[in-house]
């Protein structure tokens, strides 16, 4: 398959081991789907900036309570970032440069702005993928301390999280211990792209679900479930050969799916029309 300059871009990226990948470049190189004109380099000079702005205001040696908190000064207090509560679901707040021009995005997107300013100061974090919300911890053994992008850099210890979890499902929640593993720089993408996929199912933009589709294979190629629903989008759009493809590759790598049946009965409908 040919690829565009944009999704050659962002394959080439996440073509490394995990930690070499650059997060803030495979999240431009993401966006540049949607802003084939988006220069990368503009947005990674910001948060070089943006990283230096930190480290101006930093002691010789902050402890890790005084960085979180310099950080949190700067991106909230005098940038004003926040995450946006009145429209949760607009596509601008999935892609980095939207992100960083306008100062607002979801738990995922601000924590990828958090993340690249600790790095550049060498204070590492990393990202914790809960169910239903992303928060971000710093990455050294019993740290015990949760950061919350979110909702103003808030700091949670673990029996916080548990709590923020109730908050976003409205009912008890059990925090299970690999809820706040770390995740990885992919899992990351991973995630965001899923957030676009749903975003442009509900929108019911079919094309740009399946291009998001096709990009969480590039991470994830065992990815059955994503193999299907490509194959399920282009049967709704009436590509026949495509969806005929996609949906006999998907009964040949997974043929004990719970699904089979009604992916066969599919294949056969679309039989007529190849």
């Amino acid at each position: 398959m040919k690829f565009s300059i944009e999704r050659q871009n962002f394959h080439r990226e996440i073509n490394r081991v995990d930690s070499q990948i650059d997060l803030a470049k495979a999240s431009l190189f993401l966006a540049q789907e949607e802003y084939p004109e988006l220069d990368p380099q503009e947005y990674i000079n910001i948060l070089d900036r943006m990283a230096e702005e930190v480290q101006k205001r930093l002691t010789r040696s902050p402890y890790p309570l005084t960085t979180i908190k310099t950080i949190n000064q700067y991106l909230f207090e005098e940038l004003g970032f926040l995450g946006n509560t009145d429209d949760y679901y607009d596509p601008r707040n999935s892609f980095l440069n939207d992100v960083i021009d306008r100062k607002t995005g979801i738990p995922i997107t601000l924590s990828v702005v958090y993340l690249e300013i600790a790095k550049r100061i060498s204070f590492p974090m990393v990202g914790i993928g809960m169910p239903g919300h992303f928060l971000i911890r710093p990455n050294f053994e019993g740290s015990g301390i949760f950061v919350d992008v979110f909702n103003r850099g808030e700091i949670l210890f673990e029996q916080d999280c548990e709590e923020r979890l109730r908050q976003v499902y409205q009912q008890p929640v059990k925090l299970e211990a690999h809820f706040l593993a770390p995740v990885s720089n992919k899992q990351i993408l991973a995630r965001m792209l899923a957030n676009l996929k749903f975003i442009y199912l509900n929108r019911q933009e079919l094309l740009k679900a399946i291009a998001v589709v096709e990009r969480i294979l590039l991470l994830v190629p065992d990815n059955h479930r994503e193999l299907r629903d490509k194959g399920l989008l282009y049967y709704q759009l009436g590509e026949w050969q495509q969806a005929s493809m996609d949906l006999n590759l998907y009964l040949t790598r997974f043929p004990d799916a719970e699904d089979v049946t009604t992916i066969r009965n599919l294949l056969e409908k679309i039989k007529p029309f190849i």
